[in-house]
């Protein structure tokens, strides 16, 4: 019999109370990875928004919008700006669905001639995108959003307008497929001139924000801070920024939300190594007598310590294993498809990253051994003679 072998016939001693505890560690786990997910999912957007794609917003918020004549400054050979390649605008347009108008999703009405130009993250075949911009009602729509209403190309579509009040009726021309996490892929996306010349003249002729591609990602501070000088003049000034910095501006509303997560998924993973200590504590009291007799046997304490520190390893282990096949299909084939089909302007992209199941497993691995720490000393400290005297 090697200490292993003695390690797992320990763990076998009271297979009930082990059962329990591998699957209460599987449970703290599964809670620490589905956190852990939804926190870098809700990242995601920030981590991988592009660096030479810039956004300009009106300076005092973003709610607030631009005169379109400002996009003049911008495209091609119309631009005065040295360095950008790209521009196009959109307007957030806020709509919801007429019938399940409690399902959120992204809408925007854009420039029909650029704005693909800008966003080539999001892929519409071509057939598609000539038909969409010969529609004056055509929409483009995500694969997610397409999915979620179960939406096809050709079906028509009405939304109710909340910032823009009516009711609006599209075509759907065609769907996109994103081709980087940091995209949303349920929005809607429609003709901005549909909108405008729908709108009281009062309200017409003003867009929400210009974004544009720089000729390197290395330009583009100065590029920003050059759009922003053109406008210093202005009645109403801008504040250009990376489409990333953007995202992690957006983030930063957020923080606090993240923040309290974090706290929460590392007091699961303490709760799960009290749960561990405790019930080692309650193994090493039963098995005293078995120790010392081991210890009548030779063993040194060493062993015995590495009895108990392996065998509450050997439980992190089983229930960290458990945890992670449970996580998988529970997370990536449920509440992450869930997720991105219907909250994809917050979760885009919510699968497990490879680094949270390592660090879960080796936390269940890591916390287990110090939980078993404590006991593990005691035992060590057993006098054989009161060890055999001592009732289980």
């Amino acid at each position: 019999m090697t200490l292993a072998g003695l390690t797992v016939k320990n763990i076998g001693h009271n297979w009930l109370r082990t059962v329990l505890t591998v699957l209460g560690v599987a449970i703290a786990i599964l809670s620490f990875v589905l956190i852990r997910t939804t926190i870098d999912a809700w990242e995601t957007a920030a981590k991988h928004g592009a660096q030479d794609r810039l956004s300009t917003i009106n300076r005092v918020t973003f709610v607030m919008p631009l005169p379109k004549r400002y996009f003049q400054e911008f495209n091609g050979e119309r631009g005065k700006i040295e360095g950008v390649t790209h521009a196009t605008w959109a307007n957030w347009f806020g709509g919801k669905h007429a019938t399940r108008e409690g399902e959120f999703f992204a809408n925007f009405a854009v420039d029909t001639d650029s704005y693909f130009d800008v966003y080539q993250d999001m892929a519409v075949p071509p057939d598609q995108l000539a038909a969409w911009k010969e529609d004056r009602q055509g929409a483009i729509i995500g694969e997610a959003l397409a999915k979620q209403f179960d939406w096809n190309v050709g079906d028509d579509v009405t939304l109710v307008g909340t910032i823009y009040p009516g009711e609006w009726k599209f075509h759907i021309r065609g769907i996109y497929v994103a081709t980087k996490k940091s995209v949303d892929r349920a929005q809607f996306i429609f003709h901005w001139d549909y909108l405008n010349e729908n709108l009281p003249p009062d309200r017409r002729d003003m867009i929400g924000w210009i974004a544009s591609t720089v000729d390197s990602a290395g330009r583009a501070a100065a590029v920003s801070e050059a759009i922003d000088k053109e406008f210093d003049d202005e009645d109403v000034q801008t504040r250009t920024m990376s489409e990333q910095a953007m995202n992690k501006e957006f983030l930063g509303g957020a923080s606090a939300i993240l923040g309290a997560l974090d706290i929460v998924s590392l007091i699961i993973m303490l709760i799960m190594m009290l749960v561990l200590g405790n019930t080692i504590a309650m193994g090493v009291r039963e098995r005293t007598q078995e120790y010392g007799v081991l210890l009548a046997l030779g063993f040194r304490p060493r062993h015995i310590a590495a009895f108990v520190v392996g065998e509450g390893v050997t439980i992190g282990l089983l229930g960290g294993g458990l945890g992670l096949l449970i996580a998988y299909p529970l997370i990536e084939q449920g509440v992450g498809r869930f997720l991105e089909e219907n909250m994809g302007a917050w979760f885009p992209y919510f699968s497990i990253p490879p680094e949270v199941a390592a660090m879960a497993l080796g936390f269940a691995a890591l916390l287990a051994a110090i939980a078993a720490g404590i006991p593990a000393y005691r035992a060590t400290k057993l006098d054989v003679i009161d060890a055999l005297r001592r009732l289980a």
